[in-house]
């Protein structure tokens, strides 16, 4: 990201406009003399002028490459074309590029220039007849010559009694204070900045005289610092009192006499004078007393303490209307502290940015050549749309041979660049708690894309404060969770995982046993892997074996071990000399049970239970053993015949997933004790047989199975017919999500009883006619695909109906009640390959009553 505005961007700091004849031997030449005496490059067109080269193009490039432009009105000013040609350019650069431009009238009426009478009015009758064939010229004159006489300058007959020598020193002090006021330098590549400044600037929208303190949030390299300062160059106006930038807070702040001289710098910045305050204390007190009536812009870069931020800008009424504060960090928390209107997250660049950024900075130009496309490809997508890495990476490659570029990336493959490495580090050095840099390492090491209550739930068993300690880590960035993602997922940038990694290792290079170890299918396959390799690994607390086989006593592994993830388990059983007792989680997906333990263990800290894809495995352990159980997971156990009737007996368990059990036909009747049970899964499972009184079938599967207290209940691809549904499906009142997708069924019964239900899916039931009714609560409803659908109930019934689906349901004709839910409640709705005249007719009332809240898709 990159946008480039400073005063090295100017050839001049000022443009004198005057009419030579009457002021250039006295005023004018006094004037430019003082400018360059107090050290300001001024152009004027006598000194500065190229022979041999046109006039006005020279004069047009030098009043576009000014800072400052200042007008010296004169009582013949406005008989020169020339003259007045420059004033209209002038104009123009202070309306395109904020030109500040500073009108001096020297021995003339303001009201004369402004509308143009008095000698500025003779002079106008003679170019109207001159350039009788241009009038548009001289309506652009006018017109300049209106608007400059409007704005804030020096009038000599009225100020310091007419005193010249006087007057030319304040206009040189004037200015010079607002060249000290040039913008920041940004960046060198003008790349991505824009689109996020414009975001910036609507959190800044408000009343010009509302005081505004927004904050820039994300990770380091993101770019924050970049946007700040682009969004404070373009919110200077001239119209603020003053304005301070504070750089490297966080790295000042704990400086010797740190808090002060950041105290002292924003009091001076904005009087343009030294400033001493001696104390923090008495620095709080100054700021607040004296910036309390002035409008002031300040920016506050890279804060990590609200104690830095009570210091310097604590509240709002520090600072007089129409303030605008800017803050950025890499923690969240701080700027919820402090109680900012908006806070905006600095996202990495998308990969048409990240690939123009990179090679400007490694080819100088916006894309490679031919020969380095594809070598350019593999390092943008390892820099992952981090700023700070496309420009490290993309200097450091700079001029290289792509022999040198493929070492280069073989080299990141092992370890983080270490200018990259050194600012992302900060954020964890910054984690003044060991539990919380424990549990980042442990995060970027094991459990990247995983579900944050499991995460948790593990970690928790590793005698770790996981749910704090995640939230802190969401807040400084170093970890984050998608926008609208149900699951939760646990996410990181692969350079944040790539540097927590290095850290493990560089922090116990001798010492593999403090490595929370983890090994992947490539590497398995090219090593002999002996138990005995976990001898001096006794304090392992998180292992990860996927696909591999070891070979020798399991009675070496670590008897610490809290989670053990281990796909593709080669063992029929799990051998009785591996000691399990303090293990939390097991996943042993794909694995070759055929039972679980040779011998049953007793594993009271066993919460989690994931033997899905064990396509060999025909009964669940005996639950007796594991009586802490919370979560028992079996997706696609396809041999899987038979659930212990111990199950009963777990009155923690809340999750049971049975999905694509397919010779699962019966389950113990203890099934319906399990008195937490939230979700349950049976989807792609058969209809279950009636076998006696110790087991339950579909049509009792409501009464007898499922307790009252369900929350979530999937019976997906479940082959229920009308028949195998219960009435008792309605009397789940606690239920608030029901899925029954993919099934014969005809008609639904009744299901008002489910009064606390929010999304009900019905996807892909081909043979379904009706729907009786709704329960009122719905939030979501989902019905797609069911092409023999022809009646749903009136939805006007459904006050908080948000998403509503209706797609290739061919032969409904009509939705009761929709024309009053559009105009309450719902959001989206999604319909397709439907004829149904009053949904059509009631989509086109609500848009000619511009209802601007719905999405038709």
């Amino acid at each position: 990201m990159a946008s480039s505005s400073s005063s090295s961007s100017y050839r001049y700091q000022v443009f004198l406009s005057f009419r030579g004849e009457d002021t250039r031997l006295n005023f004018t030449g006094h004037l430019y003399k003082a400018l360059r005496d107090a050290g300001i490059d001024t152009f004027i067109d006598d000194d500065e002028l190229r022979r041999g080269k046109a006039i006005r193009d020279e004069l047009l490039r030098a009043i576009q490459g000014s800072r400052v432009s200042i007008i010296v009105f004169s009582k013949r000013y406005g008989d020169s074309s020339w003259c007045l040609d420059e004033l209209v350019e002038i104009m123009k650069c202070r309306r395109t590029v904020r030109q500040i431009v500073i009108p001096i009238f020297y021995d003339v009426d303001t009201s004369d220039v402004r509308k143009q009478s008095g000698s500025f009015g003779e002079a106008f009758g003679k170019h109207e007849k001159r350039f009788a064939l241009d009038l548009d010229r001289i309506l652009r004159w006018r017109e300049a010559l209106t608007d400059a006489a409007d704005l804030s300058g020096w009038d000599l007959r009225n100020t310091l009694n007419g005193h010249e020598a006087k007057l030319i020193k304040e206009i040189v002090k004037s200015v010079s204070k607002e060249l000290n006021c040039t913008n920041l330098f940004v960046a060198l590549y003008p790349i991505g900045i824009e689109s996020r400044v414009r975001a910036m600037n609507s959190m800044l929208d408000v009343e010009p005289n509302d005081k505004a303190c927004v904050g820039i949030w994300g990770m380091g390299g993101v770019g924050k610092t970049t946007i700040a300062k682009a969004l404070y160059n373009q919110t200077y106006d001239g119209t603020f009192d003053g304005r301070s930038f504070l750089a490297n807070v966080r790295e000042k702040w704990s400086q010797p006499n740190g808090p002060v001289l950041l105290q002292e710098q924003l009091l001076s910045d904005i009087f343009k004078s030294e400033v001493h305050v001696g104390s923090v204390d008495r620095g709080i007190k100054v700021i607040e007393e004296r910036l309390s009536c002035l409008k002031v812009l300040i920016l506050i870069d890279d804060v990590d303490h609200i104690n830095q931020l009570n210091a310097l800008a604590r509240h709002n009424v520090w600072f007089g209307p129409g303030s605008r504060i800017i803050v950025t960090t890499r923690d969240e928390h701080v700027l919820k502290q402090l109680e900012v209107d908006a806070i905006y997250k600095a996202e990495e660049m998308n990969d048409t940015e990240s690939f123009e950024l990179f090679s400007w900075y490694a080819f100088r130009r916006s894309s490679p050549t031919q020969e380095y496309t594809e070598v350019t490809r593999m390092v943008v997508d390892y820099c992952a749309g981090m700023p700070l890495a496309l420009e490290v990476l993309g200097s450091f490659l700079y001029r290289r041979s792509t022999a040198e570029w493929q070492s280069t990336l073989e080299k990141l493959k092992r370890s983080p660049h270490r200018d990259i490495k050194k600012v992302l580090q900060i954020s964890f050095d910054g984690l003044e708690d060991d539990e919380v840099q424990s549990i980042f390492l442990d995060i970027s090491c094991f459990f990247i894309g995983m579900n944050k209550d499991y995460v948790e739930l593990i970690l928790d068993g590793c005698e770790l404060d996981a749910k704090t300690g995640i939230n802190i880590l969401l807040e400084r960035s170093l970890l984050t969770i998608r926008e609208n993602d149900k699951n939760d997922k646990l996410m990181m940038h692969d350079l944040l995982r790539d540097m927590g990694r290095d850290l493990v290792q560089e922090k116990f290079p001798k010492e593999p046993g403090k490595w929370s170890l983890t090994l992947n299918v490539e590497e398995a396959e090219k090593v002999s892997f002996s138990t005995k390799a976990f001898i001096k690994m006794q304090r392992l607390r998180l292992l990860q074996l996927n696909h591999v086989k070891l070979n020798g006593s399991y009675e070496y592994l670590s008897e610490d071990l809290r989670w053990l993830c281990w796909h593709g388990f080669p063992l029929k059983f799990i051998p009785n000399n591996f000691l399990l007792g303090n293990l939390v989680a097991l996943d042993l997906q794909y694995s070759k049970l055929a039972g679980v333990w040779e011998e049953p263990k007793l594993i009271e800290k066993l919460k989690i239970l994931n033997l899905s894809h064990s396509r060999n495995l025909r009964q669940t352990p005996d639950f007796s053993y594991i009586l802490n159980l919370e979560q028992l997971i079996m997706i696609d156990c396809e041999s899987l015949e038979e659930v212990h009737d111990s199950i009963g007996l777990l009155e923690k368990l809340v999750l049971v997933n049975l999905e694509g059990c397919t010779s699962l036909k019966k389950l113990p009747k203890s099934f319906g004790k399990l008195k937490s049970l939230i979700t349950l899964i049976f989807s792609g499972c058969p209809p279950f047989e009636n076998s006696g009184d110790s087991d339950l079938w579909p049509s009792r599967i409501m009464t007898r199975l499922v307790p009252t207290w369900l929350k979530e209940l999937y019976l997906m691809q479940y082959n229920m017919t009308d028949d195998a549904i219960p009435k008792e499906l309605g009397s789940l009142p606690s239920l608030e999500i029901l899925e029954i997708s993919e099934s014969n069924v005809q008609n639904l019964p009744n299901l008002v009883g489910l009064s606390h239900l929010k999304h009900f899916l019905l996807d892909t039931c081909e043979r379904l006619e009706s729907i009786p009714d709704f329960p009122t609560k719905l939030e979501y409803i989902s019905v797609v695909r069911c092409g023999q659908l022809k009646r749903v109930p009136d939805m006007s019934r459904m006050p908080d109906l948000f998403i509503l689906a209706l797609i290739d349901c061919v032969n409904l004709v009509g939705v009761p009640g929709l024309n009053k839910l559009l105009t309450k409640s719902l959001g989206d709705l999604f319909l397709s390959n439907s004829s149904m005249p009053t949904l059509h007719e009631a989509i086109i009332w609500v848009i000619s009553f511009q209802i601007p809240s719905h999405n038709f898709l």
